[in-house]
């Protein structure tokens, strides 16, 4: 029972994402209140009438009264609404009907996708005209489009928050491999980067990251010495599109796993119904692609799914040969009996089933928008082209690449934020006229933008802008601060409507520039030739990932299961743990492995709801088990420094994370401007121990833990 919609105050719907409950519940509804016989309306039309008299009171609210409710539940408590307004006057709603999700699961959800809208529309977002027709286009072919792209997004954040870890605490997970890693990074930035900026006919672009993953897991990265740092949200976000994209059949196939939002409005069905639990006769393709769904008929005439993994497994030779490579034929596996002609099919203790070779078709490139630095200058929403080139099934290289047109962003960017501020000023009561003319904004922001329209700017813009200095630097007759305000306006949205024609109008794809198909081929390929005798390798590795130089479980006795986050960096470095019965962990598989993730994912909420409320330290018994969290600071050297109490968030500010709001890189800003002259990192440590470890030894294990991780965890990835 769960609803996602964005609305304008007029109650059309932008942008809507259901649950099939949520679904059925509107259906019950409408077809009570219907005549028979006849049609019931679209499940935009029904949610739009369900939703408008909310809607409309909580516009109304804010408009006479300046405020309004941001959460509340009805009144048996079955249903708990969360809302939010960005983007102008667009309103953002969250519903939750089966009690699965509180208030700040849903605020995190409706601050995830507001991020993805603005990685996927930019400075477009600063206009909440430009951003209704980006969401909601007048081609309803187009609209659908857009919506289930968002749809899917959505459907894949809340599997991957439910079954990765990473995804959990939101940190970038890492393979953590030296020598691998030295000969991808190497491969990245000789056969990548120098290759896709020497070749002519890159058409302007130019490749500033590369990176690669392993299912979820970041094996190596690799940027231009031209390009700036890409943000730990940003790659998290990069990876969650990647898994949109191509979809790793080991997390997407977990029958036991129960996800949020399992079946979406656009008809995408849940991962169960995708793969049936008996999956017995199954082929072992040559050929792979995404998202394939249809049936597949075996030798014994047994319908099953092209996604069902096999119960038995087979073990790859270290080197593929000839036998891998193959030639495309179809190998079955029936009741455990390899055919006479095939590899010895053993038991083996993980799937191997992403180990099939083949490829999978290159996707089409798209635009994105990062933060990053132009002209060693901070700019938010520079417009990136993202190339994800798939190695094999489960390993996917993903190039980043920017366009000679990026200055341009940052000078509007440069203008809007002037522009906003002024705006601020003008809302706060701010004297028109002398008092306006005397801001010192105001004249660099006249400077800059009169030498971008007599530059750039088109006949609508000039006028626009013309019209707003009149009212402004009027000495006769300025305009009041209502009028300048409209006249801010006016202009914001030109300014916006030139960097939507720029880098979204003529994006990769709809005419814009892009790297030639056969350049991306051949970097495909050079990559592939590069990691053939260790793919068989880092997808086991990925599955059965201590990622450590040392047994957990045997160097620390007690200790059931932990998390490590380098916040500084965003990477966090933890056992496996699959729930799946297919694959197994260091704990095992099925209900032990299942239990235990229980436990990991309830110490992860609680850890957050305590920080948010200003404690660091958190240690409990749950049943059995000593839950524990600890949140230091340290300097490069490792040493620890002096605890602070850090700031007590309400109930209504972001979630304590990096993609619903970059938490962790404020609470760093805190701590420093009490220690300004040395580096500071943060970390953090959930671990869970067996309830017959006493707490003092607890506490020192966790200490010890932490120290054997950050030294393992410094070798580097780029």
């Amino acid at each position: 029972m769960k609803c996602i919609l964005v609305a304008t105050e007029g109650a059309e719907v932008l942008f809507y994402w259901t649950d099939e409950e949520f679904e059925e519940s509107l259906r019950l509804k409408f077809r009570q209140s219907e005549n028979e016989g006849e049609e019931l309306p679209a499940l935009e039309d029904q949610l739009s009438t369900l939703l408008a008299p909310l809607i409309i009171s909580s516009m109304t609210m804010l408009e006479k009264l300046s405020d309004t409710y941001t959460c509340f539940s009805t009144e048996n408590g079955n249903y708990l609404h969360v809302l939010h307004q960005w983007f102008g006057e667009c309103l953002f709603i969250a519903i939750n009907g089966d009690r699965t999700e509180g208030e700040g699961d849903l605020r995190q959800k409706l601050r995830v996708l507001k991020y993805l809208f603005e990685v996927h529309f930019g400075l477009v977002t600063v206009d909440g005209q430009l951003i209704r027709k980006e969401l909601r286009p007048p081609d309803l072919e187009q609209r659908v489009q857009v919506w289930e792209h968002f749809q899917s997004l959505l459907w894949t954040y809340s599997r991957l928050r439910e079954q990765e870890q990473c995804f959990a605490v939101e940190a970038v997970e890492r393979l953590i491999l030296p020598q691998l890693c030295e000969l991808c990074i190497e491969a990245l930035e000789r056969h990548v980067i120098q290759a896709v900026n020497s070749s002519p006919a890159r058409a302007g672009e130019e490749a500033l990251h590369a990176f690669l993953l392993v299912h979820s897991k970041l094996l190596a990265f690799y940027s231009s010495h031209s390009a700036s740092s890409l943000r730990p949200a940003d790659l998290l976000t990069l990876i969650l599109l990647v898994q949109d994209i191509y979809p790793s059949e080991s997390t997407a196939d977990d029958d036991n796993t129960q996800v949020l939002g399992s079946s979406l409005g656009s008809g995408r069905p849940s991962p169960s119904s995708w793969r049936p639990r008996s999956s017995r006769n199954i082929p072992v393709q040559q050929a792979w692609s995404p998202r394939s769904s249809g049936p597949t008929r075996s030798s014994a005439g047994t319908e099953t799914d092209s996604f069902s993994l096999p119960e038995e497994y087979f073990t790859p030779a270290p080197s593929p040969g000839e036998q891998s490579s193959g030639s495309g034929s179809t190998v079955w596996l029936d009741g455990g009996t390899p055919p006479t002609d095939a590899p010895q099919v053993q038991i083996a203790e993980d799937t191997l089933q992403t180990l099939i070779p083949g490829s999978p078709a290159i996707s089409s490139p798209r635009r994105i928008f990062l933060d990053a630095n132009v002209k060693e200058t901070y700019c938010p929403m520079v417009p990136h082209t993202m190339y994800c080139l798939p190695l094999w099934p489960g390993i996917n290289m993903v190039l980043l690449t920017k366009s000679p047109s990026t200055p341009l962003a940052l000078v509007l960017y440069q203008l809007l934020d002037g522009f906003s501020m002024l705006e601020r000023k003008l809302k706060e009561g701010q004297e028109a006229g002398s008092s306006l003319r005397s801001l010192p904004l105001m004249g660099d922001l006249r400077q800059r933008m009169d030498k971008f329209v007599k530059n750039r700017g088109g006949q609508e813009i000039q006028s626009t802008w013309l019209e707003f200095k009149t009212k402004a630097f009027s000495r006769s007759e300025p305009g009041s601060s209502w009028e300048l305000l409209q006249a801010c306006g006016k202009v914001k949205r030109q300014l916006c409507a030139l960097y939507r024609l720029s880098f979204l109008t003529t994006a990769p794809g709809q005419g814009g520039p892009q790297l030639p198909q056969l350049l991306q081929e051949q970097i495909q390929t050079l990559m592939q030739e590069k990691l053939t005798d260790w793919k068989d390798f880092v997808l086991v590795k990925s599955r059965r990932n201590v990622t450590l130089t040392f047994t957990y479980l045997q160097d620390f006795p007690g200790l059931v299961h932990f998390i490590y986050v380098d916040r500084t960096t965003g990477q966090m470095v933890a056992p496996s743990l699959s729930s799946s019965e297919r694959t197994s962990s260091e704990l095992g598989k099925g209900p032990l492995a299942a239990f235990v993730k229980t436990k990991v994912w309830s110490l992860i909420r609680l850890a957050r709801r305590y920080l948010q409320k200003g404690y660091t330290t958190l240690l409990f018994q749950d049943g059995d088990f000593y839950c524990s969290y600890f949140l230091w600071f340290q300097n490069e050297m490792g040493h620890k420094l002096q605890i602070i109490e850090v700031p007590v968030l309400s109930d209504d500010s972001a979630p304590v994370g990096i993609l619903g709001g970059d938490y962790y890189r404020k609470l760093l800003r805190y701590y420093v401007k009490g220690h300004p002259a040395e580096a500071v990192r943060c970390h953090e440590l959930l671990a869970l121990h067996l309830s017959v470890i006493p707490t003092d030894m607890l506490v020192q294990q966790a200490g010890e833990l932490a120290r054997h991780v950050w030294e393992a965890s410094r070798v580097p990835v780029l």
